[in-house]
């Protein structure tokens, strides 16, 4: 396994459409493994394959087990509820705000195997899974903030940039 390069803000991947994952290859696999490997060692919580440059519609969920869920082709098939919670991005080192999603979703995947799957989740799974795949649809956390959080945030890093060790204050997906 490898720890991969994650792709910091401003990087044009993160903004991209992810393709779908035809067939579950060697290669496929040896992918999810370097992104859970990256995620545990990156201190975060999930990982989609956009954040290492895969441009693939798949992700790695620590589920609390220590070990990577992968989902490929995931489809949020049913939300509902609303919760507000702070997040991070291992894309946005150092960088957390207050996010509004749904308090529960269900999700249709594939697993590294390619057997299709439902998953629901809730309260902070729930947030993990909606976060990844947003990322793979080119969307950043960021991107759910109101106008003037999300400039002055934008404003922070062009002034700032990222820390070059970033402080784990808050939980990072």
């Amino acid at each position: 396994m490898a720890v991969l390069d994650v792709r910091l803000y401003g990087d044009p991947v993160l903004r991209r459409r992810a393709a779908p994952v035809r067939e579950v290859t060697p290669e496929i696999e040896a992918w999810l493994d370097d992104m859970v490997e990256t995620m545990h060692t990156e201190v975060g919580i999930g990982l989609a394959a956009i954040q290492v440059g895969i441009e693939l519609r798949m992700l790695v969920v620590d589920e609390g087990h220590g070990t990577g869920r992968a989902y490929l082709n995931p489809v949020i098939v049913e939300q509902g509820g609303e919760q507000v919670g702070e997040e991070g991005c291992l894309s946005l080192p150092g960088i957390f705000a207050d996010v509004r999603r749904p308090e529960w979703i269900v999700v249709e995947a594939m697993d590294r195997t390619g057997v299709p799957f439902r998953r629901r989740a809730s309260g902070f799974l729930a947030r993990v899974l909606q976060h990844e795949i947003d990322h793979l649809d080119g969307i950043l956390f960021i991107d759910r903030l109101d106008k003037v959080t999300r400039d002055r945030l934008k404003r922070k890093i062009r002034r700032e940039g990222f820390p070059a060790e970033p402080a784990v204050t808050g939980v990072r997906l």
